[in-house]
């Protein structure tokens, strides 16, 4: 269903959208869905502007601004708009796992690194640091999934963690996709390791020594590009 706040949404982007720029961007990111032709700078100024006051009595009414937006969408922006709307300072409140529902579906029916790295990045930390228990047991579960984009989003989790990384979930998330032959898989897991990496370097040398026979040679490459073997 399409609202107000989404057509809105829609109206404004189209207001500073640069057409000719679209195929190349929807070249560039290999996409089905066409671009408007808004670039990232633009784009959350648009948000920004659009979005400014927005409050919601609860999560329930928060969530149906998003997936109205999602699930509207003609254009890709539209849905880097409703992934917008889910960092908004006054959803802060809302993100624990009962939000774990609606970034699934995004990742699952976004299905593409600029959707999945953005939700499961940033907006997978705080839901972590909320619900500890529930959401690493669901990211476990999502680490052994059949949708390759819900393994990425597990793998990926802790990015924001630094030194309040789960090691023991770390792991868990990379164990079962670490013989993958999936380049998003590999390429996660090289990331999710070079993130660590910078609080404990010693640590990631070992895992990486460890797996070595295990591990592909991208996400070796990726896991130690800043530290070294």
């Amino acid at each position: 269903m399409t609202t107000s706040l989404a057509r809105t949404v829609l109206a404004e982007l189209r207001a500073v959208a640069e057409p000719e720029r679209a195929p190349a961007m929807q070249a560039y990111m290999k996409s089905a869905m066409p671009y408007l032709g808004v670039s990232s700078v633009p784009l959350r100024q648009t948000c920004k502007a659009v979005f400014a006051g927005l409050a919601w009595s609860d999560a329930a009414a928060w969530q149906a601004d998003v997936l109205a937006i999602w699930r509207s969408a003609q254009f890709r922006e539209q849905r880097y708009a409703a992934i917008e709307l889910t960092g908004l300072r006054a959803a802060r409140g809302f993100q624990t796992t009962e939000a774990l529902p609606m970034y699934e579906e995004m990742a699952v029916t976004g299905a593409w690194w600029d959707h999945v790295d953005n939700i499961a990045g940033p907006r997978f930390w705080p839901l972590l640091q909320n619900d500890r228990a529930a959401m690493t047991a669901a990211m476990r579960a999502w680490a052994h999934d059949d949708d390759m984009w819900k393994r990425r989003s597990a793998i990926i989790c802790q990015l924001h963690a630094k030194e309040k990384t789960d090691l023991d979930l770390l792991y868990a998330a990379i164990e079962p996709s670490l013989e993958s032959k999936e380049f998003f898989l590999r390429k996660a897991i090289g990331w999710a390791l070079r993130q660590y990496a910078r609080i404990d370097p010693d640590e990631v040398r070992r895992y990486v020594k460890a797996n070595e026979s295990r591990l592909s040679g991208l996400s070796r490459r990726e896991a130690l590009k800043r530290i070294g073997a």
